[in-house]
């Protein structure tokens, strides 16, 4: 087991005159349009959303079916709720994806470097119940992608399964009280119960840079990597046809950062176009070591997780060792060490969050410091610098990131001062007046996590009773109960980030709200309820509790620099992690057991064959 002791960060500096410097950092690139700078995919580009250069599309007959439940997704989030639903003895469902395979966005995204940058053992879940044991630290993406099979054949879902297969339009059939849906491929299904369950990273976002049209070169996302193009394969990524190309990729946050090391080491001329730098901390990515696999006992799996929410995300407790060690977990370590040498005083919240502050600025400062100690060149290392709070973009750690800015071939085009590139030629792009030119332009623009719901989710028509919109429904914000339903939208469930318990592993988040899922929709049919919706009543209750216990992150948000965690800055927030259960995760799931535990499906509103009844 991996202990470790908490970080040497530096405090010889100024925070009030950090604070202005964030501030100014972020105020450069507020851009007035907000999440419009991004457009949905249009025209030859808009093709390879709706192909898969993975696996061919077979053609099939259309589908007529009633069936008790569909889930929308086959990436763990839908992976996850179908064996809940299995668990709660709920066998006639059906999984609809566009991918070819189970794994979501471990099927699309294949780019060079993919891992996980969370801890693996806490990460892909049910490894316990799998029997399998995560090659290193960080996975690699096919290392999970496999894992996910590996899930689906333990738990026999491939019958389940329909994939490349596209959702358009999900309503309500009032007579029916069924969900009718209709997909590309020209099916009529009609389901009584229906989850959404695509997941925070289902669909790619384009940067909307005039002239994008224009350009005649090699342009992808890299949620479609074109191996054909560049060279290598998934499991090898040697991209040696890139030797005679000139590359540009565009932004500089997770995906990029694994990305552009592969892109330096081949490519003749490598332009990484940035508006905000990442923090990028080193990555020590050890291997699985088989004597400490030998000390785990039963129910490892989730004490590491529970151990890993603390440290990431509310707070260790006195004498609880940080076994996860790496850039998600350091402030916490750090602030246990200081509160220990203290003797644990009793703080106020005020009082640890106005300390936690402190230690954010220091753990920031010394990932400054460390870009400082790497790239050779000091206009480089200033513009990668990051200068905001630690969750104000999602934390970064590689050991050949800043290495690669040392490569004669390897350009860093800043457009922070100008807020994204000035515009794309037929031959390239266009920075400070000058034409650039290049052979490929790859997109590492990241996925719709807080735009508008109907970009994110990618489907056009979600309409429940009377033909309301959710979209409408939800213009304003969320209004459910315990985040999974909500009122005038009768058997249709939500998962992800809405106004529920969020925990520091997504896995084990979807697991939760699977459970709850699967006792509802359990409990619906043995009653022989048509229909389970939650009433005015106890979905207003449910916002008051949220926005009421909520911990207020409107401000941290603001003053955050703009990109998809804040809603790029807009006036309207939208926090990347919805609107969580004030008290934690692990309080919400202990409110989620004695609710169901009571068994009387208290807020929800059941009508059967005799009428409604709560």
């Amino acid at each position: 087991m991996t202990i470790c002791d908490p970080t040497l960060t530096p405090d010889d500096f100024d925070i009030g005159a950090l604070r202005e410097k964030y501030r100014r950092e972020r105020d450069k690139r507020l851009r007035p349009e907000g999440q419009k700078q991004y457009i949905e995919p249009v025209g030859a580009f808009a093709d390879c959303y709706e192909s898969d250069p993975f696996m061919p599309v077979l053609p099939r007959d259309p589908i007529s079916q009633e069936i008790d439940v569909v889930i929308l997704g086959t990436g763990f989030c839908g992976m996850l709720t179908a064996i809940q639903l299995k668990e709660a003895g709920v066998t006639g469902f059906r999984s609809i994806d566009w991918a070819g395979d189970w794994g979501g966005c471990w099927y699309w995204n294949r780019y060079p470097g993919i891992q996980c940058d969370n801890d693996s053992y806490c990460y892909l879940p049910l490894l316990e119940e799998t029997g399998y044991m995560p090659s290193k630290k960080f996975a690699d993406g096919w290392e999970i992608q496999e894992h996910c099979r590996r899930i689906a054949k333990h738990y026999d879902l491939y019958p389940h399964a329909i994939f490349h297969t596209l959702i358009t339009g999900l309503r309500w059939d009032e007579v029916l009280k069924r969900w009718r849906l209709t997909t590309n491929r020209g099916d009529d299904i009609r389901a009584r119960f229906v989850v959404l369950a695509m997941g925070p990273l289902n669909k790619p976002k384009l940067p909307g840079v005039p002239g994008l049209e224009e350009f005649r070169g090699k342009l992808f996302h890299t949620a479609r990597w074109d191996y054909a193009y560049t060279g290598g394969e998934w499991r090898n990524p040697v991209l040696e046809k890139l030797a005679d190309k000139r590359v540009a990729i565009v932004g500089t946050g997770a995906t990029a950062i694994q990305v552009v090391p592969f892109l330096g080491r081949y490519a003749k001329q490598v332009y990484v176009i940035q508006r905000t730098p990442s923090s990028v901390d080193e990555r020590n990515n050890t291997r699985t070591d088989p004597q400490w696999v030998k000390t785990l006992t039963p129910g490892w799996q989730k004490q590491r997780q529970i151990n890993f929410h603390h440290a990431a995300m509310e707070r260790l407790a006195p004498g609880e060792p940080d076994l996860i060690c790496d850039i998600w977990t350091e402030i916490n370590r750090n602030m246990s060490a200081t509160l220990a040498a203290r003797g644990w005083p009793d703080l106020t919240p005020a009082k640890y969050l106005e300390m936690r502050e402190v230690e954010d600025y220091r753990v920031m400062e010394r990932l400054r410091r460390r870009v400082d100690g790497i790239i050779k060149d000091k206009g480089t290392a200033e513009a990668l610098k990051p200068y905001y709070r630690f969750l104000c973009k999602r934390p970064c750690s590689n050991d050949d990131y800043y290495d690669t800015f040392n490569r004669p071939n390897v350009k860093l085009i800043d457009v922070s001062g100008t807020q994204g590139l000035e515009r794309m030629t037929e031959k390239g792009f266009v920075h400070d007046g000058v034409e650039h030119e290049i052979d490929c332009l790859i997109l590492a623009s990241g996925y719709e996590m807080t735009s508008e719901l109907r970009q994110r989710w990618g489907i056009e028509v979600i309409e429940g009773r009377k033909g309301l919109s959710i979209y409408d429904h939800w213009r304003e914000g969320f209004e459910t109960l315990h985040g999974m339903m909500t009122h005038g939208f009768p058997n249709l469930f939500f998962t992800g980030f809405t106004q529920s318990g969020v925990n520091a592993t997504n896995s084990v988040t979807f697991v939760s709200q699977g459970r709850h899922i699967g006792y509802i929709v359990k409990e619906a049919l043995a009653r022989g309820a048509r229909t389970v919706e939650p009433s005015e009543a106890a979905q207003a209750d449910w916002v008051r509790i949220i926005r009421e216990t909520g911990n207020d992150v409107s401000q941290i948000a603001r003053e955050c620099t703009p990109g998809y965690f804040n809603n790029e800055g807009e006036k309207k927030l939208r926090w990347f992690l919805g609107e969580p259960y004030g008290p934690g995760f692990y309080a919400f799931e202990d409110l989620m057991q004695t609710w169901r535990d009571r068994g009387d499906l208290d807020g929800l509103v059941l009508e059967g064959s005799e009428g409604p009844r709560q």
